[in-house]
């Protein structure tokens, strides 16, 4: 869905890097200076409006969550929700995923989100998928041994193709939901997508993998 243009975007984002981190890849390493503690750091990737990472922020106040997010005009709207949340835990950046590890140290990250990915449904379109090896090979650069990819969709077909892409990557699948509300995980935090899509009765996927050793 295109997204309507914030003229107001700009001045929110200079006057408010706290919330919105610019130059991320000068705290590389540095996070948890950041955070001013030794928490855990979780990645959300493809951030949105922010209703996941918020809920996750206020379930788990002991995580550092950051989110990532390309479009401007998306990110302020998540910025919005975290600054009204009252949130300590949380952090944004613009950027886009392709510059991961040049954002995060090895080992850095303890969990990686990907929630409700864009499917990019034409083959040729495949190395966009937010799943495809080469993403796969930014997040196990960044993951902390044993730390989890957690992946969500409505999408079969990009469901399909990603846990294929996961085991021929040769990660390691813990979980996998093929209707996460009829499962009934109630640590579930839902997207704006995720509640869109579960109302009109659609099941949600989800996968839990990791990068094994060699």
């Amino acid at each position: 869905m295109r997204q309507r243009n914030k003229p107001w975007a700009d001045d929110f984002l200079r006057e408010n890097t706290h919330l919105v981190i610019p130059n991320p890849s000068e705290y590389k390493n540095k996070w948890k200076e950041l955070f001013g503690n030794d928490n855990p750091i979780h990645v959300e990737v493809g951030t949105g409006k922010g209703q996941f990472i918020v809920g996750m922020a206020k379930q788990y106040p002991n995580i550092n969550f950051i989110g990532i997010e390309l479009s401007k005009s998306v990110i302020v709207t998540a910025a919005e929700k975290v600054q009204e949340s009252g949130q300590s835990n949380i952090l944004l950046i613009q950027e886009n995923a392709e510059n991961l590890t040049d954002i995060f140290m090895e080992n850095e990250v303890s969990t990686i989100y990907l929630n409700f990915s864009d499917p990019w449904p034409k083959n040729r379109h495949a190395k966009r998928r937010l799943t495809f090896h080469t993403f796969l090979k930014r997040y196990e650069a960044t993951l902390a041994y044993n730390g989890e990819l957690i992946f969500k969709t409505d999408n079969r077909g990009l469901f399909e193709y990603s846990l294929v892409s996961f085991s021929e990557y040769g990660m390691l699948l813990k979980e996998i939901s093929l209707d996460l509300h009829k499962d009934h995980d109630p640590e579930n935090v839902m997207t704006e997508y995720e509640e869109k899509f579960s109302a009109k009765g659609q099941p949600i996927y989800r996968c839990k993998a990791v990068f094994q050793e060699e």
